[in-house]
């Protein structure tokens, strides 16, 4: 592939999106289909309305870049501010991040000192908390913004209580399902696809009440990958 080609590639990608970060150069002299499939995606997954609207969107991927650390997500935060989002909000949206990543002790508390707490409920905790710090949000979106958040640092207990705690606030499925893609690129894929599953099996559980599209979602066998299919066991 010619360099101008390359640069040409390069220039469409900034054009579309008004910037470039150095991985679009790479993949531009290395793989260019993989860049333009690359970018395909992105798109779809991020400049592509869907279900969320544009304010609540780049709310959850506020919580994403805060619990990723991912300094170079700026453009997230004035496409948030040109949806409406304010300076107060980011504030909320770091409230969220922070008591969501701190469930980590809740369940520190739930592992590790219940013998001596018999009475203690550490999920009963959490959310309660929760609850006190979003008062002046809607709820589901709170909830799908912290889910993306545990679904970026990988904890999958908490992540748990979250989904519940979603359903129970009314949230649209379909809102939750969005979210939780938010995390795929910045939290990684195989944390997204934890979460999916954290997700199917409290359906499974009959933990939530899925509607009936997530149900047949969940109920499709075949889903445990490849060690599923070949029969190996899990140690």
């Amino acid at each position: 592939m010619s360099t101008n080609t390359a640069l040409k590639d390069l220039e469409a990608v900034r054009d579309k999106r008004g910037y470039l970060l150095p991985h679009h150069g790479l993949l531009a002299l290395s793989a260019p289909n993989l860049l333009q499939h690359y970018d395909q995606l992105y798109s779809s997954l991020t400049l592509t309305d869907r279900h969320l609207d544009r304010h609540d969107h780049e709310f959850v991927w506020l919580g994403v870049l805060m619990s990723t650390q991912e300094a170079l997500g700026t453009h997230h935060v004035q496409r948030f501010l040109n949806a409406g989002g304010t300076t107060d909000e980011v504030g909320s949206v770091a409230a969220i991040t922070a008591i969501a990543n701190g469930s980590r002790h809740h369940l520190f508390i739930e592992d590790h000192w219940t013998p001596h707490l018999p009475d203690v409920n550490a999920e009963h905790q959490y959310l309660s908390l929760f609850n006190k710090i979003t008062p002046e949000l809607s709820a589901p979106l709170a909830h799908i913004t912290a889910c993306a958040v545990h679904t970026c640092v990988g904890n999958w207990r908490a992540l748990d209580w979250q989904i519940r705690a979603a359903y129970a606030a009314g949230t649209e499925e379909i809102l939750l399902a969005e979210a939780l893609s938010l995390a795929m690129f910045p939290g990684s894929v195989p944390h997204y696809v934890r979460a999916a599953d954290v997700w199917r099996q409290l359906i499974l559980s009959k933990a939530v009440e899925a509607s009936e599209p997530f149900q047949q979602w969940a109920s499709l066998s075949g889903q445990g990958g490849f060690d599923e299919a070949s029969h190996v066991k899990q140690p």
